[in-house]
């Protein structure tokens, strides 16, 4: 089996040896190479021809967004970034997966906390490493405007799921919808402590409000929630979220599928479901309550997901009403709204 071949780009020597002893640890991973100077990294991409370029954004003196961008725009690579945990890494990586970057990996702030945390997630960073070999490469997609404002949004509830690519997708759907959206809830596969930033951001540059959801939220127009990291988001039949620090669910926490057949539920056809790029089978069931209920199911086309799993699982389920290219997603939720 040809083993997968990643280039780690890391300032600190000792991370970096301690990243290539973590993934040469597994068998389907070989450690093409080790670079301190960023300045080499397109020479060595060219010369070692990586499937994966682990990127640590915490740099001196480099503009790493643009240093992500020129990545992006001069290889056929994918991007894994690791991020620190504070407020600024947080932001950074946000903006390089809007720019290219496939996924990324946290890391504690401290250099001891993040060797001992890469320690005890290798499974978690050899996973990502693996589905980011064989993820689409996609150039950020152009601005194509908000749509225009609906007069009769009806009583629709949108329930949107992703993972692996889904913070850029639910970007660039939040950010073409017009200032009147019907309620929308969604769970990104995300960890304890970006999933605020996360909503903070996309608050920022929407129309409406965004903002991670907390106990007893009421569902309402205007209004987009996104599950909190470290917990499963379901919905009452009162119409308010209700946060559950229960087992993972197909190995993550929040999960897709808690959301969903809740909100089918209680919301019955009212729900439209939208399943987004991501990898695993999470959403999967949730679409097919959303569809036994009677509501509308949506899911992203394989040419524009990062990851085509979730997205393809509902589909095999039988249970996708409609398959969109991510670009039409946004003006397919609003259209459905007025039916």
């Amino acid at each position: 089996m040809k083993k997968i071949r990643v280039l780690i780009v890391e300032y600190s020597l000792l991370l970096g040896r301690i990243l290539s002893d973590l993934l040469t640890r597994d068998s389907q991973i070989e450690v093409v190479g080790v670079v301190r100077n960023y300045g080499e990294v397109l020479s060595k991409i060219g010369e070692l021809h990586p499937d994966v370029v682990m990127l640590d954004l915490d740099a001196p003196g480099i503009d790493i967004l643009a240093f992500v961008k020129q990545i992006v725009r001069s290889a056929s690579t994918s991007i894994v970034v690791l991020s620190d945990l504070t407020k600024d890494g947080i932001g950074q990586t946000f903006e390089a997966l809007e720019l290219g970057a496939v996924d990324y990996i946290p890391k504690p702030s401290d250099l001891l906390d993040g060797i001992s945390y890469l320690q005890a997630a290798a499974n978690k960073i050899t996973s990502k490493i693996k589905i980011a070999a064989s993820a689409n490469i996609l150039k950020p997609m152009g601005s194509t405007g908000h749509l225009k404002s609906e007069s009769n949004l009806g009583d629709k509830v949108v329930a949107i799921g992703a993972s692996t690519g889904g913070p850029q997708a639910i970007t660039y759907i939040l950010t073409r919808l017009p200032p009147n959206i019907p309620p929308i809830l969604i769970v990104q596969h995300m960890p304890k402590g970006f999933t605020e930033p996360f909503a903070e951001r996309l608050d920022r540059m929407c129309k409406f409000k965004v903002k991670e959801a907390e106990e007893g939220d009421y569902i309402s127009r205007n209004l987009v929630l996104i599950a909190p990291g470290g917990f499963h988001m379901t919905v009452s039949k009162t119409g308010r979220i209700h946060l559950e620090d229960g087992p993972l669910i197909h190995y993550v926490k929040p999960a897709v599928d808690p959301m969903m057949e809740t909100a089918a539920q209680h919301y019955k056809s009212k729900v439209i479901g939208v399943l987004l790029t991501g990898s695993g089978k999470d959403g999967a069931w949730g679409m097919k309550k959303i569809k036994e209920n009677g509501g509308v199911t949506i899911a992203q086309d394989e040419e524009t997901s990062v990851v085509f799993g979730m997205p393809k699982a509902a589909i095999e389920e039988g249970c996708v009403d409609v398959i969109l290219p991510l670009h039409e997603i946004p003006r397919e939720i609003m259209w459905r709204c007025r039916k």
